[in-house]
């Protein structure tokens, strides 16, 4: 099992929007257990997406899909105008 963390820093006052587009895509991606925070304390705007792929292959899958499928591309439009900068974490699950 491997969990993948997306971890946005949003722009001032667009970590709501950020949140909400983001449960969108999930939702049209059919993500499995995707679970969403943000800050309470840490680096100010901080958007965190996280949910769980069985295998590093399952994570390459997700993202051909997030790539190539209509109904998710349209649920992210415009979804980086949300956020400044981000990066991807994976972990194993042991």
């Amino acid at each position: 099992m491997i969990v993948v963390r997306n971890t946005f820093t949003a722009k001032p006052g667009h970590a709501g929007k950020l949140v909400n587009q983001l449960k969108e895509m999930a939702s049209a991606g059919d993500l499995q257990n995707a679970r969403f925070f943000t800050d309470i304390t840490g680096d100010f705007n901080t958007v965190v997406m996280e949910y769980e792929v069985g295998s590093l292959s399952g994570m390459e899958a997700v993202i051909e899909r997030y790539m190539s499928d209509p109904a998710i591309r349209e649920a992210a439009e415009g979804y980086t105008d949300h956020w400044k900068t981000g990066y991807r974490q994976l972990f194993k699950v042991v």
